[in-house]
């Protein structure tokens, strides 16, 4: 890592051919309340910030800056398959995968949680926007389907998100999980500060849904974007603001 550009890599078994690794909110251009390396480009920062960041993250990874395969996230539980033939439209959706050596899957977050999954043999990678209504549509289960290889020979890491002693939610969110799987009620407390509300572990959630999947190899988790300002961005802390990169791809 260089201190013009700290970045997070996963710490999990070493993959033939795969890298991975999800930004900091320092070593950007970008100005307050986006300071410094926003990568959202629908957050209200400066378009030409926003470019020289993504500029900055494409060099600092080794790959061009159109062979970043950026999503329009919508929340949603939708896969595309990044290939060449698409990188310069922006696919609605929440998770890509991709099998061709080059092409980084990118997932932009803020508190929800990004997922990186990666095949052992190092022929197939994807990512997931996994905030808590794609979680609970089973973005993750489709990602794992759409990647076309055993579920035991993937590997997954869960990168930064809001932590459980920070993620209050209603109990309608609550219910939702537990009509998938009953099993979710463990990642739900009542210690939440207003009446019928629930504190969250969304890590919980997410190895509980690539469990169920057939995923067992999961790493990752423990981080909280609420709690450390110095290091993340947090819409949930800050309200506006910018927005980290979690990437993978097949070198």
């Amino acid at each position: 890592m260089t201190s013009e550009l700290p970045l997070i890599e996963p710490l999990w078994p070493s993959l033939p051919g795969v890298r991975a690794l999800c930004t900091t909110r320092m070593g950007g251009v970008s100005q307050p309340p986006w300071d410094s390396l926003n990568l959202g480009d629908h957050v209200g920062d400066k378009l030409d910030d926003v470019v020289e960041n993504r500029s900055r993250l494409a060099r600092r990874a080794g790959l061009g800056t159109g062979r970043l395969a950026w999503l329009n996230q919508v929340h949603g539980t939708r896969i595309v398959e990044a290939e060449p033939g698409n990188l310069n439209r922006l696919p609605e959706a929440d998770a890509s995968f991709t099998r061709d050596p080059g092409i980084a899957c990118v997932i932009l977050t803020a508190d929800c949680l990004p997922v990186v999954l990666a095949d052992r043999m190092g022929r197939v990678v994807g990512a997931a926007h996994a905030g808590w209504r794609s979680l609970c549509g089973g973005v993750l289960e489709n990602l794992v389907e759409a990647m076309a290889v055993p579920p035991d020979g993937l590997l997954a890491w869960m990168g930064p998100a809001i932590g459980p002693g920070q993620f209050e939610v209603g109990p309608e969110v609550r219910a939702a999980f537990l009509a998938v799987d009953p099993r979710a009620s463990s990642a739900f407390s009542e210690a939440g500060a207003r009446p019928d509300h629930f504190m969250a572990d969304i890590y919980q959630l997410a190895r509980q849904r690539l469990q169920s999947a057939g995923v067992n190899a999961i790493y990752g988790g423990g981080f909280c974007t609420v709690t450390d300002a110095a290091r993340f961005y947090s819409y949930r802390r800050d309200g506006q603001t910018g927005r980290m990169a979690t990437l993978v791809w097949l070198s």
